[in-house]
């Protein structure tokens, strides 16, 4: 039995496969199969094409549970989407491993992967096979991918100089909803990545920054701690609200009595019984907070919670506590402060606790929100971007633009060459490939010049979106480009009156342009390949 349908023999012994529901089934086959490819992936593509660059419109969307989100994040709002269609998926997905490779560029592949199946629409209507065009559209990428090595430059990470860095975020933040408090929050970015950088291995742990929002303030109101930021508040009201010189006890097991743990119930008959039972309890609090005190913390911080009864208990013995903190936090608080994380309170011991020079709680506006600060940590590697902003569809969207901001600090530390952008990398790769389509005799000249055509929808669509025109201004950028071999000039999307993307600073990493350009081609590459489609009535595609 197959997913479809049965497999039967005839007389000969010959397979015959018996398809299900067969009178039912849509089917579409050839150049017709191909053309509904392109079309669902086109008007994906164009939902996102208003979204690029810094004029880029935001999109608004609704969740069944009517929750809103304003973003322009490719990635975002790709994933948000009620996608039916399975090319239209593939587009998602397309999207999403771009965001989790690079971090940025999530709307530039996915416009660039449109404009690839836009331009093979043209060149099957001319007769030429799918094949051919995807093997020409290869060896076109491959080309565009010599001449981004070609223009790339040299990009030295320097913790003493990160003003390049800091240019290198703006870039990225440019298009965002949050570019009003544009460079304070690009340095925020660098400043939490050179915290956690180890640049001799040129590796970059993002487990050690942790991204925290709250409602409220202003975004200028955004700030980096040094150490962790938990979305929690002391157990008790009357604990004190700053602890200096502070020793941690990191604990994953409850202030609660042990449990029999069988399946026998334990039946309390008489008062008697009850008072003992009542009695028992309170001597294992005793017991707990006492090898807590005992061991020399000064701080409890608990994964669980625990009843009023252990609460007021910690008070009276002066031993402030957190409660339900969790199991991230845990950890980062543990690495912060050098401590281990005990799951028994027996096992609780002096070398076990952790250190921090403050642990402060921080409260909010009228509404009294209140979250623990643990700064002056020993690993100050530990870092948390504290995010503030007038409503949660803001605080949301800040943390993904700190996010993509963060991944491309991330990628310079890894692989420090860049490329400009406003548009001339792709510029510069469509003149590229389109001179090397001159020196091909045979058809794949034909995937060339459209590979050529495609690439400039990137900065046609930064034109339109910046309310230039669009051909005009792309054709004086492409004319500059040949004539100054400045492969820097790009589209002036700021107006700022000069088109050189050097001078504007606004500059890209090598390898997330490289990877943009790579996989968009290999999605479009394994889309042509796909000439039958079988819908089931009213189904999905199989």
């Amino acid at each position: 039995m197959s997913a479809v349908g049965q497999l039967v023999f005839d007389e000969y012994g010959k397979p015959i496969i018996i398809l299900k529901d067969q009178d039912q089934q849509k089917r579409l086959t050839g150049v017709d199969a191909l053309k509904s490819h392109i079309l669902a992936a086109r008007s994906v593509a164009s939902i996102l094409c208003t979204s690029l660059g810094p004029k880029g419109l935001d999109k608004l969307m609704v969740s069944p549970d009517g929750d809103v989100t304003v973003t322009n994040d490719g990635a975002t709002i790709l994933k948000m989407m009620d996608v039916e269609h399975q090319i239209a998926k593939l587009m998602v997905q397309l999207s999403q491993s771009q965001d989790d490779e690079i971090g940025d560029g999530t709307t530039g592949v996915v416009v660039l992967a449109g404009a690839l199946l836009e331009k093979a629409e043209h060149l099957l209507d001319k007769g030429i096979h799918p094949i051919r065009i995807a093997d020409g559209y290869e060896l076109a990428a491959k080309k565009a991918i010599e001449n981004l090595d070609k223009i790339a430059e040299e990009f030295i990470v320097d913790v003493s100089d990160k003003e390049k860095l800091v240019l290198t975020a703006m870039t990225t933040l440019g298009s965002k909803i949050i570019n009003r408090c544009h460079r304070q929050m690009a340095e925020i970015a660098v400043d939490a990545v050179m915290a956690v950088a180890d640049l001799e291995s040129r590796d970059v742990n993002f487990e050690l920054i942790k991204v925290e929002g709250k409602v409220g303030g202003k975004l200028e109101d955004t700030m980096l701690v040094k150490g962790v930021v938990v979305d929690k508040d002391f157990s008790h009201p009357q604990m004190p609200k700053e602890l200096k010189d502070v020793k941690l006890a990191i604990l994953t097991c409850p202030f609660e009595p042990p449990k029999p743990k069988t399946k026998h119930k334990l039946e309390v008959t008489s008062v008697e019984e009850y008072q003992a039972l009542h009695t028992y309890e309170q001597e294992q609090f005793v017991q707990m907070v006492d090898k807590v005190k005992a061991a020399g913390a000064t701080l409890a911080i608990c994964q669980w919670g625990f009843d009023d009864e252990a609460n007021h208990l910690l008070l009276q013995k002066e031993l402030p506590a957190v409660r339900w903190v969790g199991g991230p936090e845990i950890e980062l608080i543990a690495i912060a402060t050098s401590g281990r994380i005990v799951p028994r309170f027996e096992e609780l011991s002096p070398d076990k606790l952790g250190t921090c020079g403050k642990v402060r709680e921080i409260s909010f506006g009228t509404t009294k929100d209140r979250m623990l600060v643990i700064e002056e940590c020993p690993n100050t590697k530990a870092v948390t971007i504290f995010i503030r902003g007038g409503n949660r569809m803001i605080v949301e969207e800040a943390k993904r633009s700190i996010h993509d901001a963060i991944c491309v600090v991330r990628n310079l530390v890894r692989n420090n060459k860049i490329v400009y952008g406003g548009g001339a990398a792709e510029v510069s790769c469509a003149l590229a490939v389109s001179e090397e389509a001159d020196k091909i005799s045979t058809l794949e000249q034909y995937a060339f010049r459209a590979f050529s055509d495609a690439l400039e929808a990137i900065p046609l669509a930064l034109a339109e979106n910046s309310g230039l025109s669009p051909i005009h201004t792309l054709a004086d950028c492409k004319a500059r480009q040949v004539a100054e071999k400045n492969p820097a000039l790009g589209i002036d999307c700021n107006s700022r009156g000069t088109c050189d993307m050097k001078e504007q600073h606004v500059i890209e990493t090598l390898h997330s342009k490289k990877q943009q350009i790579l996989l968009a081609t290999q999605l479009v590459k394994m889309i042509l390949k796909i000439d039958d489609i079988r819908t089931p009535g009213g189904g999905e595609m199989q």
